[in-house]
């Protein structure tokens, strides 16, 4: 990944673009490459080691980033609590998030909405259960009753659960299932870690309950843990997954047509990772560095269905995160781009 030090060494007339091989399911290579003689138009975000890369690595290593005029420069590691803030202040320009996280930061004045879809829940039966948004998982050995989500409330005491940070998936979607099973909000006791952590933590007895994103779901398999439940049991369908990659909007205001250009890269990344489940797999794999057999399942669409928000919104408004109406579906994001788009031949 490229630090910004050295994308300032770049000279602005040396448009030629290199573009990493990427592997087909033929197993030959295949390369985009940008228009002749264009300079790219940097667009920054961070570099990770988590569920959220594939889309990143797949649309880069395939050139479709390039194909669009866009080169992404990786700022390096940023911590969950610091991303939003990193995009407000200009060190990055783009992420993808949940809808209650980017509502959070709306409601409290950030100038951020979504401009397109990323993961997305598979809401077809005939997709692997590997590629839905979250399984929840129990160490056997500490808990050997516990063979559904239900079960959990069967244990006495608080529920040591891990997550990632507040106001995601992780906790919205532990919340639904316990509301759904019967099982008190307030039996939980969260403990922050990121995935990678929580399958040491689950197998190390420290952890009650860890719910994991799909590179995950192996080495959990491998560490011996048991699935008690996914997110196709909330009742959200294809909501359960679903994320916005988000622009300040100042920078959407100042550059649509690039903001349009990013959408159309990314989103020809998502389909070709469906479509592509072992290559990107791999590249998934390389990527964060460790051993994995599925990743999240991703939006092929240049629209953006904002009501797939609805829910998470709900939910915040209820156990009162957010005031009533200070965000709703409608402002979470915005369908200028995918207008854009759609008038583009």
């Amino acid at each position: 990944m490229n630090e910004p030090r050295q994308l300032k060494r770049m000279s602005a007339g040396g448009a030629l673009l290199l573009i990493g091989a990427a592997f087909l399911s033929t197993g030959e290579t295949k390369q985009v490459a940008a228009q002749p003689g264009t300079v790219p138009f940097i667009i920054k975000t961070w570099s990770a080691k988590d569920c959220s890369v594939t889309p990143w690595v797949v649309t880069d290593r395939l050139g479709f980033f390039a194909e669009e005029g866009i080169k992404m420069a990786y700022t390096g590691e940023t911590q969950p609590a610091l991303q939003i803030p990193s995009i407000l202040r200009g060190d990055n320009d783009v992420r993808s998030f949940h809808p209650n996280t980017i509502a959070v930061a709306k409601a409290g004045g950030a100038k951020i909405t979504g401009v397109a879809e990323g993961d997305i829940e598979p809401t077809d039966k005939r997709i692997d259960p590997k590629f839905r948004h979250m399984w929840w998982f129990v160490n056997p050995k500490k808990h050997p009753n516990v063979k559904s989500f239900a079960d959990l409330k069967n244990i006495p005491g608080k529920i040591k659960v891990a997550t990632i940070t507040t106001n995601i998936c992780a906790d919205f979607e532990t919340n639904l299932l316990a509301d759904k099973y019967g099982i008190p909000r307030n039996k939980f006791e969260w403990v922050t870690m990121p995935d990678v952590q929580a399958i040491q933590a689950l197998k190390l007895g420290l952890l009650d309950l860890s719910e994991v994103h799909p590179p995950f779901y192996k080495g959990m398999a491998d560490a011996g843990a048991r699935k008690v439940a996914d997110t196709s049991e909330t009742g959200l369908g294809a909501a359960a997954g679903i994320t916005y990659y988000v622009f300040r909007d100042d920078f959407i205001r100042k550059n649509p047509d690039k903001v349009a250009a990013f959408s159309r890269a990314i989103i020809k990344g998502q389909r070709w990772a469906n479509s592509h489940p072992a290559e990107a797999a791999k590249l998934t794999e390389e990527a964060i560095g460790v051993p994995v057999n599925g990743y999240h399942y991703y939006s092929g669409s240049l629209k953006v269905d904002d009501t797939l928000a609805s829910r998470w919104l709900k939910d915040l408004e209820e156990n009162r995160v957010i005031p009533r109406g200070k965000v709703t579906t409608a402002t979470l994001v915005t369908h200028d781009i995918e207008k854009i788009n759609s008038n583009r031949k």
